[in-house]
Formats: structure tokens, sequence, C-alpha cells
């Protein structure tokens, strides 16, 4: 929210109050307490009539610096807050330390510094005493404005050449500086300022982040307002940050999912091609098999069908039980869809229709959300007289859960969660939360209520959503999907820049409709969309008004369909190597190019190319006559579908089929392939193949690859030495055989150690 009008004046019935000097200073072991006053004082009678703003200053956890400013104390926080599962982690390794007027306090790399004698300033630094960033003159401060509310302003200083990424999926540009962004849910599409999934976290190019641990709206003025500055206010008397250091981008990301949950791992079958109804078209059984049919004739293997919402009876949504006209009898036919090996998912969402019997069930039991004068909260957007269930409410939770087991047990294995953004604030809810700061929080609820009972049924490491609406810790309870984009190269690009920006932002897993959802694609957007979709952590196939099996689009589609989810399946030790480490780390499968290459000045605004992983460099096409410019970062680097190199730092511009696209392999990996391209979930030593890509004077050797097993453990090591001409490779933990093959010749197998003499 801006504030002011230009550089020197305040707009029109705006006041603002900054901290502006220490007035008492309160100093313990492991945090500050810092009282300033808004005014200069001069003598005893300016501390009369004025404000006097209270910042706390400790730490959340190790390497994280919270400030906590409040003017009112006094107010009542009926919550929700945000659940910090990695809180009080390393308890004990923040100190102070008070030397005359300079106080500080340190945990891990960061030290917080503050100056009583100095101007206000907090300043915040690294391990190497490197400023990051700083609350400066008026960084710190309340502001009231012409209707009577009250905000608590931050503002945090920008240095220069500095980006900022982040703040949830966002598909406007990819570096934020210069943007406003408002942190509140809403159903826009994937081409407006509007997000699906909104995270008060940015991430610096500097090797540092920030956290605003607030769940309602958050408005950030991103260089926007002062263009030095990062901006962020919200509607209330506390404000409270975290900033959180790196150095590097994926210690500040691991530090932040330690502190707000890490990713779960997902079921190594969910990686498959995922094959829909899609939304408004008309299926039944017999659809469905035709479907299933038809990617079996053409050998294209698929993984998990999903039935989208006519699944249900229409203005009947949700209420968990098939339509009989199309699905007479649903458990009869998932049985035959799971004699294929297939997995199914159902869509849902929170939303109950009047004409569901759901609804006068929620509405005596006071499931549903109310209004203040106690009529259920209702409108007709979506679904006719549509109430909303109350997540709130432990008992509502348990009987949603209880509406989604019988699907469970009839054999349905996950939900898409749909929806859970379009939030009312005029309502009243079961525990006494604030609307505002429940609108964004909704979807965490709704989220975690399905994700703990596919949990629960299934077990650990076999949960698994589609979900679209999510916030902060939302990465918890995965997998996501980037919404409503059309079927346009455009959108295509679109989707790319919320997957990035969202992975910037915590979220481990992420997927998106291959061929756009609104409208019917034509045969080049889906085809290049095929290779973008299956070099996803998630592929899916779906549309809105058009079925998206690929011989609607012609035999060209059939054969790249099958290309690359084969080449999917192959690279699943990899693949499930680097979603393991997703869930141990938190840095995400689908790597912005800063990620891997935050000291390389040209991959800090590349938003059409990304990390597959550490290893793979992918750069879709989104273009019809297959022209595509990227970047290759130092070293040389081979096409994993041609075995050609190239060598960068360079900018190139290439033109493929629709059977390729930029794929490249990172100097020195060394790639374990599977030998089963028909399933994600097969056995990956069976058959293992390592292809090794040696850098120009092998500065990458030794190297060490762990090949995991189905949930994600270490099933093999295999070491990976080079002794003048000959590369050995020595296995660790099984005796099967397996295949090492030299990029640009050479090869052998055995089992225990193998060795290859290099070409």
């Amino acid at each position: 929210m801006k504030f002011t009008d230009g550089f020197w004046l305040m707009r029109d019935g705006v006041h603002a109050s900054y901290a502006t000097e220490v007035r008492d200073l309160q100093v313990g072991d492991d945090h500050i307490t810092a009282y300033a006053a808004v005014t200069r004082v001069r003598h005893r009678g300016d501390t009369l009539n004025t404000a006097l703003i209270t910042v706390e200053a400790f730490s959340p956890a190790e390497g994280s610096i919270g400030v906590r400013v409040t003017h009112h104390a006094g107010k009542v926080r009926p919550g929700p807050e945000y659940a910090l599962p990695g809180a009080g982690a390393g308890a004990g390794s923040a100190r102070t330390r008070r030397e005359g007027g300079l106080v500080e306090l340190s945990s891990g790399p960061l030290t917080l510094r503050l100056d009583t004698a100095a101007p206000w300033t907090l300043d915040f630094t690294d391990g190497d005493g490197r400023r990051l960033t700083a609350a400066e003159r008026k960084g710190t401060s309340f502001v009231t404005t012409p209707d009577g509310a009250h905000h608590m302003v931050a503002q945090l200083a920008l240095g220069v050449g500095e980006q900022i990424y982040g703040l949830g999926e966002r598909f406007t540009p990819f570096v934020k500086n210069g943007q406003t962004v408002d942190i509140w849910q809403a159903d826009g599409g994937t081409s407006s300022e509007q997000a699906y999934k909104n995270v008060p976290f940015y991430l610096s190019s500097r090797g540092y982040g920030v956290f605003v641990n607030h769940p309602g709206k958050v408005s950030f003025e991103v260089g926007s307002e002062s263009v030095g500055q990062v901006q962020f206010s919200v509607e209330d008397q506390t404000l409270e940050y975290y900033v959180i250091a790196g150095p590097t981008p994926k210690d500040v990301l691991g530090r932040y999912t330690a502190l707000t949950g890490r990713p779960a791992l997902p079921p190594a079958w969910s990686f498959g091609l995922w094959l829909t109804t899609s939304f408004c078209t008309v299926y039944d059984e017999e659809t469905v098999t035709s479907f299933v049919d038809g990617m079996a004739e053409r050998d294209i293997p698929l993984s998990v069908f999903h039935f989208d919402c006519f699944w249900m009876r229409e203005y009947q949504w949700s209420e968990f039980q098939w339509d009989p006209a199309s699905f007479p009898d649903p458990a009869a036919m998932l049985a035959r869809l799971k004699e294929r090996d297939l997995r199914i998912s159902v869509w849902i969402n929170p939303y109950i229709a009047q004409k569901s019997a759901l609804f006068a069930e929620g509405a005596a039991r006071g499931y549903l959300v109310r209004r203040a004068n106690g009529d259920i909260w209702q409108w007709d957007l979506w679904q006719p007289g549509m109430a909303l269930v109350d997540f709130t409410n432990p008992d509502a939770r348990k009987w949603f859960q209880d509406r989604l087991r019988p699907l469970l047990d009839q054999g349905v294995d996950c939900f898409k969660t749909d929806f859970g953004e379009r939030v009312p604030t005029d309502v009243v809810w079961h525990d006494g939360s604030d609307p505002e700061r429940m609108h964004n929080y909704y979807t965490q609820l709704y989220n975690r209520t399905v994700f703990e009972l596919l949990e629960k049924e299934r077990g650990e490491g076999e949960a698994v959503l589609f979900a679209r609406s999510a916030t902060a810790g939302g990465q918890q309870f995965p997998v996501h999907w980037g919404g409503d984009c059309f079927a346009s190269f455009e959108a295509m690009a679109e989707s790319l820049r919320g997957g990035l920006s969202l992975s910037l932002s915590g979220f481990g897993f992420w997927s998106h409709d291959i061929g756009g959802f609104e409208g019917t694609p034509d045969a080049d957007v889906f085809k290049r969309w095929l290779a973008f979709g299956l070099l996803s952590s998630h592929s899916r196939l779906h549309g809105n008004v058009s079925y998206r099996v690929p011989w609607e689009f012609g035999e060209e589609a059939v054969d790249v369909t099958r290309r690359f989810t084969l080449l999917k399946h192959r690279l699943m030790p990899y693949l499930y190597g680097a979603a393991a480490a997703a869930h141990r780390t938190g840095v995400p499968v689908m790597r912005p190019m800063l990620l891997e290459f935050p000291e390389d000045p040209a991959c800090r605004t590349l938003d059409r190319q990304y990390m597959l992983g550490p290893d793979l460099l992918v750069a879709p096409v989104f273009t019809a006559d297959g022209e595509v410019e990227y970047y290759v970062p130092p070293g040389t680097w081979t096409h994993l579908l041609t075995g050609g190199t190239v060598t960068g730092p360079v900018w190139r511009r290439e033109r493929h089929g629709f059977d390729s696209l930029p794929l490249l392999v990172r100097p020195g990996a060394v790639l374990p392939l599977g030998a089963d391209d028909q399933r994600p979930d097969a056995d990956w030593l069976d058959g293992l193949t390592l292809r090794v890509h040696p850098a120009c004077g092998d500065d990458a050797l030794p190297r060490t690859v762990d090949v995991p097993d189905r949930t994600g453990r270490t099933a093999a090591v295999f070491h990976v030495t080079r002794d003048g001409d000959r590369l050995h490779v020595r296995a660790e933990g099984t005796d099967r055989p397996y295949r090492v093959e030299i990029a640009g010749g050479g090869s052998g197998e055995g089992a225990g150690e193998v060795v290859v003499t290099l070409r």
C-alpha cells in the first residue's frame, strides 16, 4: 500500500510516525527490546502526548532474526497464526553483545546491530560483517489513513543491483523489483497480478530472505514507492518479520522451509503422466475407458486417471457421490481401472451447494461458515447457494474427512483440492478467528485436512494432492498446480514464471495444465507444452471445454507424448533423488537458474528456462517454429537428446522440432537412468545406467551419486573417480549389475566396481 505523495509529501490525510531514537533498551541473553520515540526528545515535555514504538528482536531459529514492532499492545489477537514447526530449533544459538551504545543480536551467520547513539537503524549483517539490508530512518513506523485504518509499516533497504524474488506463485515479471504485491488469495487465473498462492516471503539476490509472519493481507511495495526500499505493511497494531540468512539462495530456502515446514515426499507413482476427463466435457465410463485404451494402444504409459468436477451430479458439488447417470457402478469401474495399474484422482472443493445433501447436514451441525447474525454465508457464484465448510471447527474437519473416506475405500488414491481462495471476510468463524487473517489461511486448513486423511488411510509417503491454493507452510502438502491458464504460448510462459516464483517461496513440487486450461490449444501449442510438462516435477493433461488426449492433436502429438513420457520414466532415479532432496532440504525440484548459479549475473533474471534437479537445464520452446533462445552457464554441457555439446558461458539461439528442446546435462554430472521406461515407480537398480559427463579438467570428480528407493531413502551409492584415462565407479549398498556410459564415448558394465577407459 502506498502512503506517500512522491518523496517529500504524504498523501492527503495520511500521517506517519517513525521510530526516531531509542529511549530505553532491555538486553537479555538472547533477545533485545528497544522502546523508540517517534520524535526527537529535547526535554521531558516531549515525552507527553506522543507514541512509543516497542521493537523486540529475537531468534525463532538458528540463522534467523525476528523483529516484532508494536504500537498498541492491547489489541485482541484472535488468530489464526502461521504454525511454525521449526520455531525454537537451535534454541540457545542466539546471543547478545553490548558495548557502549551499540547492541548486537547474533544467530548463526546473521547479526542485527542497533546503535542507540546514532539515528534509528536496524542493520542486518552476514558472518563476514557485510551489510545485507537495514531498516533505516523510515524503516520502522505506523501510519494512519483518512478512513481510520492503522497500519504497521517496515522498510528494508535495497542495495544497488539487488533483485527480489518470490512472494508466492506470481505470474507478473519474475524479478519483483518495481512491483506492488498484495498477499491476498484470489481466483484470478494466470494472466493478472492476482495469485492463488500468496506467500509473504521474498528472497534477495544478496543472499538473505524475509518472511512476514502475518497470515492476513500484507502489502508489499518492492522498490515501487520508495525505489531503494522493500516496504511491507499490515493493517494491525503489530508487525512481525524474520530476516533469514544465506549465504546462498539454497541456504535461505533451507532455513525458511525448516521454519515453516519442509515438503512431504510425494509417492513415486505420482511423477508419471496424469490424464483427466477435462472439466466441461461430456464423459462417462465408456469415455474414460476409451481414453485409457487409446493411451495403451499408442504405447503411452499412463500412471494416474483423474475425474474432474462432473463425476458428481450437477448443482450438487461437493457431495462426494458419483453421478449415477454417468457412473452407475463406480466401485466396479475403479476396480477395472486398478487392474490396469492406474491410480485414481477425483476433484473436490470445500464449497457445499445448497442442493447437496451435505448442505442441510452441515448446517444442522454447525459445520458451515456463518454471518454475524447467525445466517449461513451463501452466494450463487460457482455453485447455487453454496456455503463454505468451517475448517476451524475440529468436528467439521472430521466430518469432511468422513465424507471422503468412502471414496478411498472404493479405490480413489488422491484428491485434486481445487479452490480455497474465495473466502469471505463478512463472516464469523467457529474458533473466533479474525476473518481478514482467515481469508489467506483457510487454504492451509483445507489442504491439511485432506492430506492428513490420505496419510492416515494410505500411509506416510503415499499421500499426494493436486492443490491450487496455498499460503506460507502450504509446501508441506504437495503437489500444487498453476491454476487456470489459457491455451497459448504466452500463458505457457506465464505458467513457468509462476512456478519459478513459487519455487523460490519454499515449494518443492509444482505442475501445470499441459496444453493450457482455457480454450483448446492448437497442435503447435499442445506439442510444445508436452515437452515442458513432462520435464516438470509432475505432469498432467487437463483442459476445460475439450479433451486433452494426444490423438486429438494429431499423430505427431502422440509421438511427442510417448517420447517424453518414456524419457521421464528413465530419468526417475535422478528425479526422485531431487524429490528426496526437496523433502530433506527444501530446495525445489524445478529450480530457477539463480539457485544453481547465484554468482552468475546472467542467471538472475532468467525466467524462460530452469534447472530440473541439480544437473539438467531445460529451456521450453515457446514458439511454433521451434526457435528458442537460452543461456548456457560456464563449462561444456551435453545435449541429453542428441549427445552434442555446447560450451558456455554463451547465449544460444536454436531451432528444435516438436520432439526436441534444449535439454542439457551439466558438466561433471553423473546421471542415473532407469532401464524401465514403462512406469515411474520401477525398481531403479534393475538395469541401472550411470551416464557420466566429464567436466573439462574433471573438476567435478570425485563425485558421489545416491540412487533412492521408492521411499526416498538411499538404495545405493556410487563413487566415481578418475585415474588418468580410466574412470572408476564403485558401488556401495548393492551387488547388482549396472552399466556406465561416458558421454562422448566409452562404456562398461558389471557389479561392484566398474572401470571404463576414456576415449
